[in-house]
């Protein structure tokens, strides 16, 4: 493309952007001001796409665009549709518009100052530093690293304390989650149309996944953006409403959780005790390494997300045994369920029973 053509596509990211959020953010209909914003995502994607930033571009998209929407949409959904009561609508109209005025203007310019300060702080901060010293550094050292992908060898190596620290977070944000109590109320089964996309869509999404996480070494990709592809077809399941969406039950989700810390954590442990730094990589299994955590990781991520579009603890699933076909229900909360409540024609049931009084013992 030309030097005019790519000026014109910058310029129409430009005005779709603030276009966008402008929109979302000033709009009063919550639903769609939660589809604005993810078409905002799709279109912040495209921008680092030609920022030449592929692997912000892919988290983007992922995250951004795909569960923080769904993430809203599920909000937006428990949100009462009954009207505001009496004593507040009436509150509401006596507010002098004067003063409404004044208050929107007073955000905006405060809004304003402190965009500005930030602007002008990144500027500073260019101007200071000498140009290309990041990169440079980077690839004087990207042998060792293990990776051949800079943005792999920075996050999971030059700087891995930072994303041990950003996994802690998503940790403790799950223990908030689970802190709220049970799930949400699942979706109603989905018909012939949508079934069929979840079937075949959610394959290609854990085949993505894969490639992501195993690509990520010497290519745009990595833990983060197979995280939220894996999490992006457990969410398809659910909206399918499907009960059993890929999350394991009990202490095996506890694992999975912290899989992620835990990883970092056991491979900084044994270098400490093979005498080098703590998360210290020798150069010839830098590149093993990085991979078992990216691995661990992506599991993590994938749970926290799914866990955070779900709104609570999963609730326990009867497993059923009928002609071949194992069916999964999630078992009312308060109500213990017994061998012969559940009906079976295989005789795997006896066992599936067994797996779900254990698994109501451990809950």
């Amino acid at each position: 493309m030309s030097d005019t053509s790519l000026l014109v596509l910058d310029g129409l990211l430009v005005i779709s952007l603030v276009t966008l959020a402008w929109t979302a953010l000033a709009g009063s209909d919550a639903r769609r001001s939660v589809i604005l914003f993810m078409a905002f995502g799709l279109v912040l994607a495209a921008a680092w796409v030609r920022l030449l930033a592929p692997d912000v571009a892919l988290a983007e998209a992922a995250i951004g665009a795909g569960l923080a929407g769904a993430l809203l949409l599920a909000a937006v959904r428990e949100q009462s549709r009954q009207p505001l009561p009496a004593r507040i609508v009436s509150k509401r109209s006596h507010n002098k518009p004067g003063v409404n005025i004044a208050l929107q203007w007073a955000v905006s310019v405060l809004c304003a100052v402190l965009a500005g300060t930030l602007a002008w702080a990144l500027a500073h901060a260019l101007n200071s530093a000498p140009q290309n010293a990041l990169p440079r550094a980077v690839s004087a050292n990207l042998e060792a690293s293990g990776v051949s992908n800079p943005v792999t060898a920075v996050l999971l190596n030059f700087r891995a304390y930072d994303t041990l620290l950003e996994l802690a977070v998503l940790l403790t944000a799950v223990l908030g989650i689970f802190a709220l109590g049970p799930a949400r109320p699942g979706y109603q089964s989905a018909g012939p149309v949508f079934d069929g996309l979840a079937r075949w869509l959610v394959p290609v999404l854990i085949l993505t996944a894969g490639y992501l996480l195993w690509v990520g070494a010497h290519a745009p990709g990595g833990a983060f953006q197979a995280g939220a592809t894996l999490a992006a077809a457990s969410v398809v399941l659910r909206l399918a409403g499907r009960h059993q969406i890929g999350l394991p039950q009990g202490p095996a989700l506890r694992v999975v959780m912290a899989a992620g810390v835990g990883m970092f954590v056991l491979v900084g442990l044994g270098l400490l005790v093979a005498g080098r730094p703590f998360l210290g990589y020798p150069p010839p299994w830098a590149g093993g390494l990085i991979l078992m955590i990216e691995s661990a990781a992506t599991l993590a991520i994938a749970a926290t997300l799914v866990l955070a579009f779900l709104g609570g603890q999963p609730r326990p699933l009867a497993v059923r045994v009928a002609r071949g076909r194992i069916a999964a229900t999630p078992i009312p909360t308060g109500k213990p369920v017994s061998p012969e409540g559940i009906r079976s024609t295989e005789p795997h049931a006896a066992e599936a029973c067994h797996r779900i009084q254990e698994t109501q013992k451990r809950c």
